[in-house]
């Protein structure tokens, strides 16, 4: 298997990312965060990346989502290439194409859950309602409580409710669950898999956890910034058969 990972052939490549490299420069310190990374993530699949802190993880993420650019290489999504993309085709791709969702649920709390949904709802082309993005995420019963009465569980599926409700092709999800305890954190990862499954939304998840590799098509390991190893799934485990 070739470094960039292979799916089922009839699946269609939405990101391709060829030697990717991201340096940080810190004062007069040089830091190397991806060192010629190659991946392709294919429409509808479910991928889960792991790896420790420094990994280069998140910065994988960040420049396939377009909140972050590379040093060299390229990634193109579609007929895209975001490497060479200015700011303004970035603002634009992140807010039609791409969800996210951080280990910190950002919502605002002075706003109602859907108010928050609303956000983004207002300004995307084709939106669900805040109440239908709310309801894939089972909260149907809490679209008018504040943030502040909401579990962290409960905080993180608005979080996600947010990000689906642009109808985005792309759900990037950075340590979703790392601020939970595991039965609320899979009660998360319930939600994001219900999403891929339903909608056919192509996501990746990052994670330090190896167990939640295990609900995933493909597990994407990096390490050093490098993709040391991909490894397929030949059957996704349900999120509720996951334990640690």
């Amino acid at each position: 298997m070739g470094e960039a990972g292979e799916a089922p052939a009839e699946r269609e490549v939405v990101f391709a990312a060829r030697d990717l490299v991201k340096i940080y420069v810190m004062g007069e310190v040089e830091i190397h965060a991806l060192r010629g990374v190659d991946l392709d993530l294919h429409a509808g699949e479910l991928v889960v990346m792991l790896g420790a802190s420094g990994s280069g993880k998140s910065t994988l993420l960040n420049i396939l989502g377009g909140l972050d650019s590379a040093s060299g290489g390229h990634v193109r999504y579609g007929d895209r290439d975001l490497v060479q993309a200015g700011e303004r085709a970035l603002t634009a791709f992140r807010r039609h194409h791409v969800g996210f969702v951080f280990q910190f649920y950002n919502l605002i709390s002075s706003l109602t859950t859907r108010e928050n949904v609303a956000i983004v709802t207002e300004i995307s082309r084709d939106p669900m309602t805040p109440d239908e993005a709310l309801a894939v995420v089972g909260l149907d019963e809490r679209m008018d409580h504040f943030p502040s009465q909401l579990s962290g569980g409960e905080q993180q599926r608005v979080a996600i409710a947010r990000a689906i409700a642009k109808r985005p092709d792309v759900l990037l999800c950075d340590e979703p669950t790392g601020a939970l305890d595991s039965k609320t954190g899979i009660r998360v990862l319930e939600a994001i898999e219900r999403i891929n499954r339903e909608t056919g939304t192509t996501t990746a998840v990052i994670t330090h956890n190896e167990v939640i590799g295990e609900m995933a098509d493909r597990v994407v390991r990096l390490r050093d910034g490098r993709v040391a190893d991909v490894e397929h799934n030949r059957t996704r485990k349900r999120p509720d058969e996951l334990h640690w």
